[in-house]
């Protein structure tokens, strides 16, 4: 037998990512995941992190899961899966409880967490999380855990974040028709946060912009606790179609010019310095200047980091960002990111990428694309250190054969 093994699903825009990690029962405190297996497909049925085509998108998380079982070794039956989207909304909620003794006990915070979540949701909303943001007693604030504390009155801050019922049915019964459960859904910002912000940041404020393939996804912290969230249409398809429209190019050109020769800052590119594209005709090629490219790319760029700004200045919590932006998502890999982004925010920037709490084959996923993904599996680790629950326990060898033979056919 495995030890403990914990499998995470990131059903993208462009790409759909799969982990497995073993997590040994003997680590202490924070456990380190070991990755064992990661995988990768095209996606395909999806728009803006929402399911489009369940059969498509069935296709695309098989694949990605049977490419990380494969090289893991080893099957599993459960996925962590992430969810994000414009559906999403989220906002605090405060519960008030009597405390039953003399001292708070882990029943009076189970209650008041309880009331603090007692919130009426339409029909097609489902509630995602409750996050404990802080806890007062007796009117005393500031608190991050207060059992054993003396007190009559126990109150709770948590955060309550809600998706449309319609997009987390979809995702799972495409989850479930490529064989597999959905453990837990988990917002995809909270997720890709876990995966490349430290405790400090958090601490003295701190402001993760994920760009995606369809969407921008946001979270802020600050003293510790998540404050805001937003998912925003637009990410790097966005840019691509701005470069099919300005070179008069197909799309899947637009994005080779993207990746190979696409910078954020049209000023760190030679300007005598060419791209050769394909020209009018069949099997014409024509060159222009890599600075068309550059600054078309950086335009959109600028654009989407000024909506950022403004999401942030809207929330009131851009003089609150004490550690500055921390960038990550597959959109981030272009020279010059991060010299933009300083011009826009006029705050310190840095680029996110998974590493700490990962050890096994953590070089594979050392990129901002895996961010998500990253975090959904170290995500999984923290659930069931706390409760025990969520691990797959399947055996390697002839076992693994035979489970993978009964999804293919049924």
């Amino acid at each position: 037998m495995r030890g403990n093994l914990i499998a995470a699903l990131d059903i993208g825009t462009t790409k759909t990512c799969a982990v497995i990690g073993d997590l040994s029962p003997d680590l202490q405190r924070r456990p380190a995941l070991k990755v064992l297996g990661v995988g990768q497909s095209r996606t395909s049925g999806m728009r803006r992190e929402v399911v489009t085509h369940i059969e498509e998108t069935t296709e695309s998380v098989r694949k990605a899961i049977k490419e990380a079982e494969l090289m893991a070794g080893v099957t599993v039956d459960r996925v962590y899966t992430g969810i994000a989207g414009e559906h999403i909304q989220a906002s605090p909620s405060v519960g008030v409880v009597a405390v039953g003794g003399e001292e708070v006990v882990a029943q009076d915070v189970s209650r008041v967490h309880e009331v603090a979540r007692a919130v009426a949701l339409p029909p097609d909303r489902e509630l995602l999380h409750a996050i404990p943001q802080e806890y007062k007693v007796d009117h005393q604030g500031g608190i991050k855990d207060p059992l054993g504390m003396a007190g009559t009155r126990l109150e709770a801050e948590v955060y309550l974040v809600t998706s449309a019922s319609a997009s987390t049915t979809n995702i799972r019964k495409a989850v479930s028709r490529a064989g597999y459960r959905i453990q837990e859904l988990v917002l995809e910002p909270l997720a890709s946060s876990r995966a490349v912000l430290t405790e400090d940041e958090k601490e003295v404020g701190v402001a993760m912009v994920e760009i995606g393939g369809g969407s921008t996804d946001l979270a802020v912290f600050y003293e510790g606790k998540i404050r805001h969230v937003a998912i925003l249409p637009f990410g790097g398809l966005t840019v691509t179609n701005d470069l099919v429209k300005g070179l008069s190019v197909p799309f899947a050109e637009a994005q080779k010019a993207k990746e190979q020769h696409g910078a954020a800052f049209a000023q760190m590119v030679d300007p005598q310095e060419t791209v050769e594209l394909p020209g009018p005709g069949p099997g014409q090629r024509r060159h222009v200047a890599r600075e068309l490219v550059a600054h078309i790319v950086e335009q959109r760029l600028d654009e989407m980091f000024g909506l950022v700004q403004e999401e942030l200045e809207g929330a009131d919590l851009l003089d609150k960002l004490g550690a500055g932006i921390v960038l990550t998502g597959g959109t981030t890999a272009l020279p010059g990111t991060v010299e933009l982004a300083q011009q826009v925010f006029a705050a310190p920037v840095r680029v996110g990428s998974p590493g700490e709490g990962l050890t096994g084959l953590a070089d594979s996923l050392a990129f901002p694309r895996f961010a998500t993904v990253a975090g959904l599996a170290l995500y999984g680790a923290d659930r069931f250190r706390e409760t025990g629950e969520g691990a797959s326990t399947l055996t390697s060898g002839l076992v693994t054969k035979i489970v993978a033979w009964l999804k293919e056919f049924f």
